[in-house]
């Protein structure tokens, strides 16, 4: 048997979810290290907002923008990939 490509497995960040209490994240980034630990950046996350390749959902009130908790955990997970998973597509 062969081994094919490895399959990539998305992450499960339903943690995030469960402990954060808040239903909106403020794009701050003091707010978004409380959220993701320091995964998520403030400039990454406007940047790809102006492309349209940010969160959905978000909302701007005066200066300051937020996203929709489970919209931004969808998205992040979306986007990640788990690590040190040995999955494989296996051909026969």
């Amino acid at each position: 048997m062969k081994q094919g490509r490895q399959l990539r497995q998305k992450p499960d960040l339903s943690a995030m979810k469960r402990n954060w209490e808040a239903p909106y994240v403020v794009r701050r980034q003091k707010e978004l290290d409380k959220f993701s630990g320091g995964i998520l950046n403030a400039r990454t996350l406007a940047n790809l907002d102006s492309k349209g390749l940010g969160p959905k959902g978000r909302v701007k009130i005066g200066k300051k923008v937020a996203y929709p908790t489970l919209s931004l955990v969808a998205w992040m997970e979306e986007r990640g990939e788990a690590c040190g998973t040995d999955v494989y597509f296996r051909q026969i």
